[in-house]
């Protein structure tokens, strides 16, 4: 058998075995796609892009009764971005639309991640946490409150959190390694 023929035929037991697996447990993948609407779609795609490291593929339109039918909207479309962490199938996506409703979204002031009920922020886990500092400085953006910080006592130290808010305000937490300035004060 050669090495080509034992990795495809070790490529499909995986692919199987993942598939019963997740057949079994009911969730065919094992990542979640997260919708978010903005206020400014622009803005959020250069930040989700420009600062954090998404990359956008191919989205897609919702149109005709069905938004509405199923919830979704008041009978607006949806043209929706899809911004992706990875290459592979399971990445995950950030699902970004601005809904040109007849009843505009409301705008809601969230200081602190307890503030408001519901999904209060994501986290993005990066290999070079000054990578996005600078790219959010380059922006014009700051670090939220007094981040980055070192991750508490009892988690790893050698990583930690910069807290960054997008454009409509929402929470986005860039956990990975510590940046130059917080190995400097260790």
């Amino acid at each position: 058998m050669t090495f080509k023929l034992i990795l495809k035929s070790a490529n499909f037991i995986f692919c199987f075995f993942g598939f019963t697996l997740a057949a079994q447990t009911n969730f065919p993948k094992q990542t979640i796609d997260l919708g978010l609407v903005v206020s400014d779609l622009n803005q959020s795609l250069d930040f989700y892009k420009e600062v954090v490291g998404f990359r956008e593929i191919e989205g897609f339109e919702v149109k005709g009764s069905f938004p509405q039918a199923v919830g979704l909207t008041d009978g607006a479309q949806l043209t929706i971005k899809v911004l992706v962490l990875g290459d592979n199938e399971t990445a995950t996506k950030l699902k970004v639309m601005k809904v040109n409703s007849k009843k505009e979204a409301k705008e809601i002031s969230q200081p602190f991640i307890h503030t408001i009920t519901g999904f209060s922020y994501i986290t993005v886990f990066v290999n070079d946490v000054d990578k996005i500092l600078d790219n959010a400085q380059k922006k014009g953006l700051k670090p939220y409150a007094k981040s980055p910080q070192i991750l508490p006592q009892g988690f790893p130290q050698d990583l930690c959190l910069l807290m960054l808010k997008d454009p409509d305000g929402n929470f986005v937490e860039i956990v990975g390694p510590n940046t130059k300035l917080l190995r400097v004060q260790e």
